[in-house]
Formats: structure tokens, sequence, C-alpha cells
């Protein structure tokens, strides 16, 4: 429970940040809900752009005006529950008090086809609905420009707020008192209100009847999209909650794949770990598509594979970057928002990533991998042809001259390179698949040449990384790391499930690794000193090869263990502390989501078992 809402002043965001978030978006903007019911980030005029609602990730402004939300408060009540819709990312936030006042706010952003096309505006809707008694509302909506920085400027019409932001000018429409919303005075509730932040524009209806329209066709337009995914038997809520979840992570404009909607939420506590998610990881995106293609997601595929050819045909060389933004765009110049505290004040808040400089030598693989299944998938309305086939050839030509040279690895580290395995098996995974595309298109002597390189590197690859001394395959060519990356070399089928190198890795990284439930990436130094908290997709990591090892019901018990920790809304952020089970890191976190897919998918009794 919440504590009860002062009637002297307009509700602010809550004392301590939490990453207790809901989100909610349109594949176009998107917004988290902390447990009180207020928008607390939210970004124009896409995921990557100027934060209107920041309060996140910053508390208490120096000049004394809170500002960066958006909330709603019952006079003398409280939060008493929240809960989506089913089957969609449409938040109810329901508010009560101890005498029986009560109200529901419906928090959405509209998407549906319309006009031949997806209707995904850059809006945000909010429906407040009396339950019972006589329930009187606050609402304090206050944008921020510039980072944090200031506020916009405000004009008034007589059903409106307008908001002079650079990012993107925008409008509040609604059917409530304006002069009451204006000075965030309290009200009766005597009927649904209904309240449009949208852009700065007419709104084109009634909003009354516009807003129950696009309420229903959201609704219906999300449901039908659960409808058509191939889900395990059990776990269902958990993998529909993580699917809504990656789906959020897409820019359907482009199709770009984000690693998650927030940027420098601190690893843990004070470590200066802050870093900007809100961009397209080559590696990241894969493993979306990855688990998505197991419950029969092609949409988001295939609209991934129209941003990765794109990527494709700029590349110079073939080389890729490791991350682009959502509109395909390399340099991403890294700079810290000055006027923002930081969550809970762990600053800094950073803006950009500079891992866009780096050597990444593993984005070669992950761009074929994802691109292989549309070369066989009968089912894409685009399936990939010789044309594209030539254009990933030149990032396998690139992969087979530089698997064997120093990069910065998966984890990005900033200020020292290595020949990671990881990497170096990835590179592999591309010639590999490139071998089965040409098999798929009937191009033998291509079959013959991919095939031929990747058994070359490969062997190359498990004789430079086996380490004798520790009876385990190493992160680095010639060195004596531990790993949880190198788990995956059982996903990526470069090792088999019954190849006793595995196993004797799988047992030194365990005991180096694994902190009761949870594991983390590595236990050497980096450019920040030790790790402290547990990555949250090594876990997963960690279950997939238990299960695949002959340890299921440990397996399912771990995978148990981590369902526990999702947030309400059935989410997990990139890290948590393996003690006091806090999460930590950006929010929510495509891996983290993924892993739950692909475990539900893997650990799951048959659908056969049930009918």
């Amino acid at each position: 429970m919440t504590a009860a809402v002062s009637q002297s002043r307009p509700a602010s965001p809550r004392a301590t940040a939490s990453l207790d978030l809901w989100p909610i978006g349109n594949c176009q903007c998107s917004a988290l809900i902390d447990t009180e019911g207020t928008f607390t980030w939210a970004c124009l005029p896409r995921v990557d752009g100027d934060p209107v609602f920041c309060s996140l990730v910053d508390h208490g402004k120096e000049d004394g005006e809170d500002r960066g939300f958006w909330s709603i408060a019952l006079e003398g009540g409280r939060v008493v529950g929240q809960s989506y819709l089913r089957n969609t990312p449409i938040l109810k936030t329901s508010f009560a008090d101890d005498d029986g006042n009560a109200f529901d706010v419906y928090d959405f952003c509209p998407r549906f086809k319309r006009k031949g096309r997806m209707y995904r505006p850059v809006a945000f809707v909010r429906i407040v609905r009396p339950v019972s008694g006589s329930p009187r509302m606050r609402m304090a909506l206050r944008p921020a420009c510039d980072y944090g920085n200031t506020s916009p400027q405000r004009s008034f019409g007589s059903s409106h707020v307008s908001f002079r932001m650079p990012a993107m000018a925008m409008r509040l429409t609604t059917d409530a008192p304006v002069g009451l919303v204006q000075q965030e005075s309290a009200f009766r509730l005597e009927k649904d209100l209904h309240f449009f932040f949208g852009p700065d524009e007419s709104f084109s209806e009634a909003i009354d009847t516009g807003i129950g329209d696009m309420l229903a066709r959201t609704t219906d337009e999300w449901q039908h999209w659960v409808r058509g995914l191939a889900i395990p038997f059990e776990w269902q809520d958990a993998v529909i909650r993580a699917a809504i979840g990656l789906k959020l992570c897409q820019h359907e404009d482009t199709g770009a794949i984000v690693a998650a909607l927030t940027t420098s939420i601190p690893e843990h506590a004070h470590s200066g770990r802050n870093w900007d998610y809100r961009y397209c990881w080559i590696r990241d995106a894969y493993y979306t598509v990855q688990a998505l293609n197991r419950i029969g997601a092609l949409d988001v595929l295939e609209s991934y594979l129209e941003y990765l050819r794109n990527i494709v045909d700029n590349a110079q060389g073939g080389h890729i970057q490791p991350l682009y933004d959502v509109r395909g765009n390399g340099e991403l110049l890294e700079w810290e928002a000055a006027g923002l505290a930081g969550y809970r004040g762990m600053g800094p808040v950073r803006v950009g990533n500079d891992a866009w400089r780096q050597v990444q030598h593993d984005a070669y693989g992950q761009i074929i991998l994802s691109s292989a299944q549309a070369f066989a998938d009968q089912r894409l309305l685009r399936m990939s042809g010789i044309e594209d086939f030539h254009s990933l050839e030149r990032v396998g030509e690139r992969a087979l001259k530089v698997w064997s040279t120093p990069d910065a690895g998966l984890w990005e580290l900033r200020n020292s390179t290595h020949i990671h395995t990881y990497s170096a098996a990835m590179c592999w995974a591309a010639a590999d698949r490139l071998a089965h595309a040409a098999q798929a298109l009937g191009l033998k002597e291509r079959e013959e040449y991919w095939m031929t390189h990747a058994s070359r590197v490969q062997e190359a690859i498990l004789k430079a990384a086996w380490n004798e001394k520790t009876g385990a395959i190493a992160a680095t060519f010639g060195g004596d790391q531990r790993d949880a990356s190198l788990l995956q070399l059982l996903d990526l089928r470069f090792i088999a499930k019954d190849d006793p190198k595995f196993h004797s890795t799988l047992a030194v990284l365990e005991k180096a690794l694994r902190r009761g439930d949870h594991m983390l990436r590595y236990d050497s130094e980096d450019d920040f000193g030790l790790p402290h908290t547990a990555f949250n997709v090594c876990t997963f990591w960690l279950i997939e090869a238990l299960h695949h090892t002959g340890r299921g019901e440990e397996a399912r018990e771990l995978f148990e263990a981590m369902l526990d920790r999702r947030t309400g809304a059935g989410m997990l952020s990139e890290d948590i502390d393996p003690h006091s089970l806090e999460l930590w890191g950006n929010y929510p976190q495509t891996y983290s989501l993924v892993g739950i897919i692909n475990c539900a998918v893997m650990l799951t009794k048959s659908w056969n078992e049930y009918r």
C-alpha cells in the first residue's frame, strides 16, 4: 500500500524511485508508469528522444519545481491494485480510500489499423472512470524539456493545454475542467474523464467517443497479435507478458529493436555503470527475434530484416557497428545530461553511447543469424533471395578476416581488447549459417565454400580457447577468464551438449560465477572494478545449459525462481543484486525477457499432455 495523498499539494513523484514500473506503448512511443499511477518516463518524439517525463532519473529540482511527470491521485486515497487488460499493454490502476470512494485509471498508447496502415501516434491516453462513492481527483501534468533543464511554455484553450517543447509541440485535450487541471486543483469526479496528450493539433472528433473507440480498437489489436503466438503450455502469462514487452521495444517505423526503454539506470548502487540503452544493438536484436521466432511472432522478424538490409547496404567494406539508432544512424555521441540527477540521485545520466565506436566482431554473426531464417521460411511475406545472399556474403567475408583479432567483446569493455571466444564463435556462425542459406538457394559451390571455412574456424577456436590447466574453454584465446557467454556455445550449435569439454566448462563457470540462483557475467575486474550484480540473461543461459546436460528438475526450479523476480508488470531489468534481490540496470531489458521466453519454450510440458 502507498501512503495517502496530501490534500494540500498536487501529487508528485514518489520519494524513492523504483523499477517496479509498468510499460505502455505503441511501437512508436512508450512510457513507464509507477506503482502510484504516475508517468515517470517517456521520450519524444521517439524512444531515444528528449524525456518529457524524466522523474525516474530526477528528483527534487534545485529551483524547487518538480517536473517530468504526470500524476493522478485520489484525495485521501491510495492505489489498491494495478493490472493490464488481458493480453494487452493497457494498464488499469485502481484508487480507493477508506470511505468507499474509488476510481480507475486506464493508460495506453493508441495502436490499431486505420485507413490501411497502423495508427500509432506519439500520444498517451488516460481515462479516469468513477467506480463508487464521490471521489475527488487531482491531476498534475508537468512535462520537462531539454533533458530536465526546463519546463515548457504553456497556453490554454477551452478544452486543451498546449506545451511548447523543442522536441515536439504537444497538446493535452480533455473533457475535464481545463482551469482546474491548469492549477492542479482537486475536483469531484462525477463521470468518465478523458485525457489525450499528443501532437499539438485539434482532436478531430468528440473526445469521449473518440478515445473510447481508441481503447476498444487498441485492445482488439493487441489481443489479436497475442492470439497469433505459438505459446508454450506452461507459463503462458509470463511468456505473453515477455512477448508484449519485447514488441514494445521495436520501433515499427524502421523495424529497429532497442535494448531497453531507459537510459542510465545503474547496474548497481553508485556504480557509475550508467548507460543509454535506447538504441539498436545488433546482438540484442538478434536474441529478441530469435526468441520471438520460437513463438511465431514473425512480424517482428520481418520488420527487423528491413532495418538490417539497410544497415548491410550502408556498411563500408562489410564493417558493422555494434549498435545504431532506431533510424539506422551510426554516430551516437555520448554526453551527460547535467539537468538530471540520476536514478535515486546516482548520476550521471548519459545520452548516446560511445560503444558505437568499438569493434565487436560478434555483430557479423548476429546479422547473418538473424537473416538466415528468411532464406527457408515460406511463411514470410518476403523471403530472402540471391541478392540478399550476396549482400550478406560481404559481411561473412569480413567475419573471416577478423575472427582471430582482438575486439571489445560482447560486454563492451572500454579500456581493453582481447580475442574473445564468444566473438570468434559468432564469426564461425556467420560462415556456418551462410552455408545453410546457400543450401536453401541451391548454390552448391557457395555452400561448400562457407562450410569449409566454418570447419576451419571452428577447429581453430576450440584449440586456441581451450585451457588445459583449468579444464575449460576460456573467455579469451590463451587466457583463463570465466565468462557466462561461453554457455551460449551450446545454443549456437558450436559445441554439442554431450561434449566433455562443454560439461567441464559448465562446471568451472558455475563454480566461479554462480551466486545462489543467479549468475554473474564474469568475475574479473573491468573498467569499473569487480561486478557486484548478477546479469539476468546469464542466469537464463545457465538454465538452458542445466536442462541440456541432464539437470532438468534443477533447471525448472531455477526458472521458477527467476519468474518470482519479475516486477508486477511481468518484466525484468538487466541486473539483480543476488543478496537483496533488488533489480538494477535499464528496464525493461530485452535480454532478460528473451530468457523468459526461451526457457519457457524449452522446459514446458507438451500441449499434447493437456489435449
